[in-house]
């Protein structure tokens, strides 16, 4: 029987891991190589690791750091952030990572996934996607400027503004960090970059981002509906309920969190006892 994987993000931010809200107001949660030593040690199935504001100032990972993080980490380890090219690519895995997740880069050039799935595989190529409920009227013109006039997209959301207007959104996808607005539609682009070669979508909600609300379980179904490759929910995690609520409502195959364990809120044992009382199949965390 498959396992749901439970997998800690370590977001560095100048050589310290972070959290914010909506991807902005960042505080620090300590030492990524100390924080990935103690995650391997009490039973995270993965770890993944962002260098959260490489692509926004146009600079390399700290691969160094990398080297570093991989040297504390038995369990699958996945390096994002500042990817630009398939020589950043391969200098990742030369550090020691066992996949790469690749965000802004495939949407400028979408054929790094195609180089780097050949190249490396498609299980060690992962992509980032970050979408954000943006009003149609807002997202369209920039999306049929990518695809064509005569584009539509796959799925339409709402969301209220402040005086409890309904507005028609749309999931656009971002980049450099969430700071801009691609004109990529997610559940469009999911499909593109799984034909590409991706083996695994990491798909991050903006709306959820550190709000501890719970996974978006729309953004979710939509996107893990539309491929067939596994589906990492990532954005809003607050409790191990977020993560049975959306491995039960979607076919996410993995969920991903940060808050709640870098701040000691649940262990990673707490969290598979959760999923595993109820029904949800989890590796078991080996007594220490």
């Amino acid at each position: 029987m498959l396992t749901h994987r439970v997998i800690p993000c370590l977001d560095v931010n100048a050589g310290r891991v972070v959290k914010g809200v909506n991807f902005v107001d960042l505080r620090d949660a300590g030492d990524p190589v100390e924080i990935a030593r103690q995650y391997d040690a009490a039973g995270a199935d993965e770890l993944v690791f962002l260098d959260i504001t490489a692509s926004h100032e146009s600079r390399d990972i700290t691969y160094d750091m990398v080297r570093r993080v991989a040297e504390q980490c038995f369990m699958p380890f996945t390096v994002g952030g500042g990817i630009r090219t398939i020589e950043d690519v391969t200098k990742l895995i030369q550090a020691g990572a066992e996949k790469v997740s690749i965000n802004t880069a495939a949407i400028v050039d979408p054929q790094i996934v195609a180089q780097t799935a050949r190249r490396f595989g498609t299980c060690a190529t992962v992509v980032n996607i970050d979408p954000k409920r943006v009003p149609i009227d807002q997202a369209l013109p920039r999306m049929r400027e990518r695809y064509g006039p005569r584009f539509e997209p796959s799925a339409i959301s709402y969301r209220h503004d402040e005086k409890g207007n309904k507005i028609e959104c749309v999931f656009e996808v971002h980049t450099h960090g969430g700071r801009k607005p691609a004109g990529v539609e997610a559940i469009t682009y999911a499909k593109q970059v799984v034909e590409l070669g991706a083996g695994e979508i990491v798909l991050t909600s903006m709306d959820g981002d550190g709000t501890k609300s719970g996974y978006d379980i729309e953004v979710t179904r939509w996107v893990s509906d539309a491929v067939d490759v596994p589906v990492v929910a990532s954005g809003g995690c607050g409790s191990p309920q977020h993560m049975i609520d959306v491995l039960r409502q979607t076919r996410a195959d993995a969920v991903l969190a940060a808050s709640i364990f870098h701040f000691g809120e649940y262990s990673i044992a707490q969290t598979k006892q959760a999923l595993a009382d109820a029904g949800l199949p989890v590796r078991a965390v080996e007594p220490v």
